[in-house]
């Protein structure tokens, strides 16, 4: 089964195009499902079928895996078959008509606008780092991009003078996204009083950059931002998505229709961005019952 898996992941890299943590899942999830077997002496080919596919998952189950954790192992497995019959290694696929458990939706944890205008004084504009983080942290609420957008943004992706920058999204998808005139100057600033003192070749071509001129990594920024989180004492639990959520959240609260917000976070589906309207109302919920006399 190893080298059908193998094929498979070759597949969503070469054809889909699909990201590098992505593939990584993929593969973790399949290879599991291939000890799975072997373990239970089911040839991948000839012998699996739907009983096979639903003795996994409650097998998964029995092990106390979450349902998230189910429901993206089903995918995958979903995936691999379909890929399977349409190379015609199999005839039949045995995932075709299973379902994948029902996910409770958890409502995404923001930021309310006074938290964030406290985060975003926290970085000192007399270090190069600082400016550094300023501008991230301001890009990021500006825009709504993903981090992992944030950190892939080359120099080249930036145009100041017409206000937008051009990110590459999940499968390589390329989108513009508008930048406010605030975050436009802490980048500018950034580039021309702080980058040029951290990077240590011209030719580098990222952004935004370490203390050793490399590109700055997601772990890096996530460390970044828990410093400045407690520094503005935000007691919240603080992700790399936390502004990405706020800015959703803040957008839709002041009166921005869900499909233009849908295209800025660059989501397929808005089915995804609707999880934001769950959280207006929410909000809109605990200030009413904070402040109507009758509540």
């Amino acid at each position: 089964m190893e080298s059908y898996v193998n094929e498979f992941i070759n597949y969503l890299s070469v054809e889909r195009g699909l990201a590098q943590n992505t593939l990584e899942s993929y593969g973790r999830d399949l290879r599991q499902f291939q000890i799975y077997l072997q373990s239970s002496q089911i040839d991948l080919l000839k012998d699996s079928n739907r009983n096979t596919i639903l003795s996994y998952l409650s097998n998964l189950q029995s092990k106390g895996r979450a349902v998230s954790t189910i429901s993206r192992n089903l995918a995958a497995i979903k995936s691999f078959y379909q890929y399977l019959v349409r190379e015609h290694y199999v005839e039949k696929d045995p995932a075709a008509n299973l379902e994948s458990p029902k996910l409770e939706k958890k409502l995404p944890k923001i930021l309310t606008i006074g938290e964030v205008e406290e985060l975003l004084k926290q970085p000192n504009g007399l270090f190069p780092t600082g400016l550094r983080d300023k501008a991230m942290l301001e890009l990021l609420y500006a825009t709504g991009i993903r981090v992992s957008e944030l950190i892939s943004l080359n120099i080249s992706d930036v145009n100041l003078d017409m206000g937008y920058i051009k990110c590459y999204g999940k499968g390589a998808k390329e989108r513009i996204v508008p930048l406010g005139s605030i975050a436009a100057r802490c980048v500018q600033d950034y580039i021309t009083k702080g980058r040029q003192k951290l990077i240590r070749t011209y030719e580098e071509p990222a952004l935004f950059v370490n203390h050793h001129g490399n590109r700055l990594t997601r772990q890096g920024f996530w460390k970044i931002i828990k410093k400045y989180a407690q520094e503005a004492n935000i007691m919240k639990e603080i992700t790399p998505h936390t502004l990405r959520h706020s800015f959703a959240t803040h957008l839709l609260e002041n009166g921005a229709d869900l499909r233009s917000v849908q295209e800025m976070l660059g989501h397929a589906d808005i089915s995804t961005t609707q999880i934001y309207t769950h959280v207006t109302k929410n909000r809109l919920k605990e200030v009413y019952d904070k402040t109507h006399p009758r509540a």
